[in-house]
């Protein structure tokens, strides 16, 4: 059996709306969703037992053990017998879904076929990456309906702060918001689409800043470099992302970032579908 690799691209929430609470504790959510080309890698080949080793520029303190959900997913699909290496790229507790990216990678390298409320016990993020193009995400994240979006030129820039998921959720005062619409609008082109996108919320973005200051200031920062349109924090933060109309307008406000936050993780590229990208390949 040769080595499979399978890409795990970021996951941005372009909107996020907390739209009730169930009985047993888990949010409801109203979320619209778009993937990068930018991500960790997630490569296997016969082993013994389930193992896993990290490398990479993101890979510090990041589990080896079953609490990774590399290893969860691999268990939960039934995969035995295999190594695991992990490229890690993306930060870990960013509110870009990297380990849920990571487990979905997992199951689709391996040809799982797991219905939606076993991958969301996994992990709410799950479901929603297995499938990397855009779409709409309602319930606690295992209803995933596919939509067309334009092409949005993004910048992506984490802090390096983590803020706990939990947390954050416990600090939102208001846990029962408006959704987005019914039936969302067709978009031709970024700008349209950006504009109608800052008219929507993440409704975790106030109570994160709360806790992380800092995240508020970053946000000032990208919506203050030239071209940008609009700057909002993915998922329970601190990853925040700026978008832009045009890639020129993106590549010159990604150079000037650099220069002045050198201190900050920055990546960059266009959100949309990168189901051809994450496609499982083989080699020796």
């Amino acid at each position: 059996m040769p080595t499979t690799s399978v890409f795990a691209p970021a996951k941005i929430n372009l909107s996020l709306h907390v739209i009730g609470q169930r009985a047993d504790g888990y949010h409801l959510l109203d979320s619209l969703v778009a993937f990068a080309p930018v991500g960790d890698m997630v490569s296997f080949a016969p082993g013994r037992g389930l193992s896993l080793r990290v490398s990479g520029p993101e890979a510090a303190g990041v589990p080896v053990d079953r609490s990774n959900l590399v290893l969860r997913a691999a268990e939960l699909a039934g995969g035995s017998d295999l190594a695991f290496y992990l490229h890690k790229a993306l930060p870990a507790a960013s509110g870009i879904g990297g380990g849920s990216s990571d487990a979905a990678a997992v199951l689709r390298g391996l040809g799982a076929a797991l219905d939606p409320e076993a991958l969301t016990r996994l992990g709410a993020d799950i479901a929603m990456c297995l499938t990397p193009h855009p779409q709409r995400v309602q319930g606690i994240g295992e209803h995933c309906a596919r939509v067309q979006l334009p092409p949005l030129p993004a910048l992506l820039v984490n802090p390096r702060i983590e803020v706990a998921t939990p947390a954050i959720f416990k600090a939102l005062s208001q846990k029962t918001n408006a959704p987005m619409p019914a039936q969302l609008p067709q978009f031709n082109e970024a700008r349209a689409c950006i504009d109608w996108l800052a008219t929507q919320r993440n409704d975790l973005q106030a109570p994160a800043i709360a806790q992380a200051p800092q995240i508020g200031a970053l946000l000032d920062v990208l919506v203050a470099l030239p071209g940008c349109h609009l700057a909002r924090m993915s998922g329970s933060g601190a990853t925040c992302f700026a978008l832009f109309s045009t890639q020129s307008d993106l590549q010159s406000a990604e150079a000037k970032l650099r220069a002045t936050h050198p201190q900050c993780w920055i990546a960059s590229g266009v959100l949309g579908d990168q189901t051809e990208l994450a496609r499982p390949s083989s080699g020796h």
